[in-house]
C-alpha cells in the first residue's frame, strides 16, 4: 500500500534562499536603527532640562518643505525601482537623478538651518543639554543622508556610463532599502525634534 502525500504536488514550491544583498542590508539596518533609538531616546529624556537657552520653542522653525522633499525622495526612488524592473533605463536613470535632489536639498536645507542656529541663535554642540543632543541625534541622520547620496551618485554614474542594466534590478533594490530607511528614520527625528520636543 503506497502512501498518499500530505501537500498536493500543486501546492509545493521551491525554497530559494534570500539574496546575501537583502539580509546584509537588513542586518544594518537593524543595527542602524539601535543606534538611533538610543540617540532617539536620549533626546527624548533631555528635553527641557537644559539650565539656560536657547530653547527648542526659541529657535526651531519647523522643516516642512525639507521633509517633503525627503519623503518625496522615497516615491521617486520607488519610481526608478519599477523602471529598472521593466527594463525602462532612461526612465531609471531619470527617477534616480530626481532622488539624488530631493535628498540634496533636503541636505542643503539642514546646513541652512544649523547656519541661522549657530550664527544667529548662537547655539551650537557645546552651548546645552538641546544643543548637544539636537546636532547628535539631526547630524546622525545627515551623516546617513550623506552616505546615502554618494551611493545614489555613484550608482547614477555607472547608470550613465552604461554598466547598470535591468539585471542589476536586485542590487539596487537593496541600495533603495537604505534609502527607504533614512526616510523611515527622519519621520521619527522629525516628530520627536520638532513636533514633541518643541
Amino acid at each position: 500500500m503506497s502512501a498518499i502525500p500530505l501537500v498536493p504536488a500543486s501546492y509545493e514550491q521551491e525554497w530559494h534562499l534570500p539574496s546575501k544583498g537583502r539580509v546584509g542590508m537588513y542586518g544594518l539596518i537593524i543595527a542602524e536603527s539601535a543606534i538611533f533609538t538610543i540617540f532617539v531616546v536620549a533626546y527624548v529624556y533631555y528635553i527641557g532640562k537644559s539650565l539656560y537657552g536657547p530653547t527648542p520653542q526659541q529657535v526651531l522653525d519647523v522643516p516642512i518643505f525639507n521633509t517633503i522633499c525627503l519623503l518625496s525622495s522615497s516615491v521617486t526612488i520607488w519610481l526608478s525601482e519599477r523602471a529598472i524592473e521593466r527594463g525602462n533605463m532612461r526612465g531609471f536613470g531619470l527617477w534616480w537623478a530626481v532622488t539624488i535632489t530631493l535628498g540634496t536639498i533636503f541636505l542643503v536645507g539642514t546646513g541652512m538651518e544649523w547656519y541661522k542656529l549657530i550664527y544667529h541663535d548662537g547655539l551650537t554642540i557645546r552651548t546645552n543639554l538641546f544643543g548637544t543632543t539636537f546636532y547628535s541625534l539631526v547630524g546622525l541622520h545627515a551623516t546617513h543622508v550623506v552616505i546615502g547620496l554618494i551611493m545614489l551618485g555613484l550608482t547614477l554614474i555607472f547608470t550613465l556610463t552604461g554598466h547598470v542594466r535591468q539585471e542589476h534590478s536586485e542590487r539596487v533594490q537593496v541600495l533603495a532599502l537604505y534609502w527607504h530607511f533614512v526616510d523611515a528614520v527622519w519621520v521619527v527625528v522629525f516628530t520627536v525634534v520638532y513636533i514633541v520636543g518643541r
